[in-house]
């Protein structure tokens, strides 16, 4: 957070969090991504920020944005995309890598505690493996905890979601991970072929790649940022 604020101080970052996550955990989790889109321009309305909106986000986040530019084109002014998977450009294998399928599986049927799996998911996420990350995961989720059921209804927004066959009007770029082990590199660069928009692939990070290498990613934002107002 503080490498973005520092490589945009003349914007106001603003981070919000999904029905059924983080400080909302208490909430339902919407089943369809257009529903999340109505809750984060709800949360955004009652803070001292206006649109247009610059979007960054990762994962299912970024089907949100991407719903949230299709859905209110005047309030969205640009979206960083950031290693998401869409319907229907790329098959279930891509959007899932198959290697992560036994061990889901075990943690949901095992009953798996905190600890054991936010160590899997940091194992699939993250190329980095700090162990100094685990303990403040494990604490945030106690506090926070996300319901198994919150978990599969956002498992099913995602997978309904289907893109527009046609390229976003919305300047986008995207980044991704050439070495992300959850979703294949290859649905960025399927996005980027269709729609004719800028990819840049970190070499090394894994899915969450704000995680692994923060400053990078505050560095292509900056850099993107510079080329819109230039082209402007």
């Amino acid at each position: 957070m503080a490498d973005f604020q520092h490589a945009l101080p003349d914007h106001t970052i603003t981070t919000l969090d999904l029905a059924g996550n983080g400080v909302l955990h208490q909430q339902t989790s919407r089943t369809r991504v257009q529903e999340m889109v109505t809750d984060c321009r709800a949360q955004l309305a009652c803070q001292p920020v206006n649109p247009p909106y610059h979007l960054l986000a990762l994962s299912l986040g970024a089907m949100v944005a991407l719903a949230w530019g299709q859905g209110y084109p005047h309030e969205v002014s640009g979206q960083v995309l950031i290693n998401t998977s869409l319907r229907p450009f790329n098959p279930f294998f891509h959007r899932l890598r198959p290697a992560n399928y036994l061990r889901l599986m075990h943690l949901l049927l095992a009953n798996a505690g905190p600890c054991e799996w936010e160590r899997a998911i940091l194992n699939m996420t993250s190329n980095r493996q700090d162990a100094s990350v685990l303990p403040h995961w494990v604490a945030w989720r106690l506090a926070n905890p996300v319901s198994r059921l919150n978990s599969l209804r956002q498992l099913a927004a995602a997978a309904r979601f289907r893109a527009p066959l046609d390229p976003p009007n919305t300047p986008t770029l995207l980044l991704a991970s050439a070495q992300d082990r959850l979703v294949s590199v290859c649905c960025s660069r399927e996005m980027a072929r269709r729609w004719s928009c800028p990819l840049v692939e970190h070499p090394s990070a894994g899915h969450d790649i704000p995680l692994d290498d923060g400053p990078w990613v505050a560095d292509q934002v900056q850099g993107w940022f510079l080329k819109l107002r230039n082209s402007g």
